[in-house]
């Protein structure tokens, strides 16, 4: 969870434009404190740490500490310090600071003034390894997959009807996780979005997978889903998709969404026509044959 951001800063009359910022960090009680760029490195790197409160410690924080916090810096050199010592950090470009080398930075933000918690959160996620929280439905959790979820996806995997008229896993775990983690790195973090992990509220349990992915060919995203069987014949899967749709219009801008739905599924195509697909004829995709059906 975060706890605290840290702010490093050689601009001057900064928190002057951060006044509706630092007002929603206090309602949503996380602790701020900003720095600045020419205070010395141990007292900053202290600001994170909760137990760091030696004159000379210079000790990194643990990393439970680390990962409670946010630095946001406008200087290369602190970006630097932080990345070496593997603490989260983003950077603040404005015109003073363009000419410097951002190089290690994997996330920056412009214009203090109109910058919201949520946006602050979601980098903090993705530098700490966490998953992103989708949207929730009033049954479900989907958030972005872990690689602690393959062992639940094997066995929801290993009913023989889940492969009937879908692809399966690797048969090596280890090649799996591997997918998994090369997903997470190349997929979310380029798109935003992917295929994601359904969560069960009341139990916690991984009861699926569902999402929005771009097939090669096609103009527009395919909707894919799984549920396990013995969260079947429930409304989990109308119920998660429609969210997602939701989610595609809403928050990622889409207008049209396809599906492809190998032959013989007739449990998927009642389900997508119920959600309003309509068919659009068949195609062959891998050596298999597929009703593709549209929404628009």
């Amino acid at each position: 969870m975060l706890k605290r951001i840290v702010f490093i800063w050689k601009q001057e009359n900064i928190v002057e434009d951060m006044k509706g910022l630092l007002r929603e960090l206090e309602e949503k009680h996380i602790e701020v404190a900003v720095e600045s760029a020419d205070c010395e490195e141990n007292r900053v790197i202290r600001v994170g740490s909760e137990n760091g409160n030696a004159e000379n410690d210079s000790k990194t924080p643990e990393k439970g500490e680390a990962e409670e916090t946010l630095f946001v810096t406008d200087t290369a050199l602190w970006q630097k310090r932080l990345w070496e010592k593997k603490l989260p950090a983003i950077i603040y470009l404005h015109e003073g600071n363009r000419e410097e080398n951002f190089m290690l930075a994997e996330y920056a933000i412009e214009r203090i003034e109109e910058i919201e918690y949520e946006s602050l959160e979601l980098a903090w996620l993705r530098l700490t390894g966490q998953p992103w929280t989708i949207l929730t439905t009033d049954r479900c959790i989907i958030r972005e997959t872990t690689v602690e979820d393959v062992d639940s996806f094997y066995e929801i995997y290993a009913e023989p009807s889940i492969t009937e008229y879908m692809e399966g896993l690797y048969e090596d775990r280890d090649a799996e996780i591997a997918y998994v983690r090369d997903y997470i790195r190349n997929v979310y973090r380029f798109y935003g979005y992917g295929m994601w992990t359904i969560l069960e509220k009341k139990s916690g349990k991984v009861i699926g997978r569902a999402g929005l992915s771009w097939r090669e060919g096609f103009e527009i995203p395919e909707l894919g889903f799984v549920i396990g069987v013995p969260w079947q014949r429930q409304g989990y899967a109308y119920e998660v998709c429609q969210a997602i749709l939701a989610y595609g219009r809403e928050s990622l801008g889409f207008v049209s969404f396809q599906v492809l739905i190998m032959k013989g599924n007739e449990k998927s195509r009642l389900l997508c026509e119920k959600m309003g697909f309509v068919m659009q004829g068949t195609i062959e995709a891998d050596g298999k044959e597929y009703t593709r059906m549209i929404l628009s």
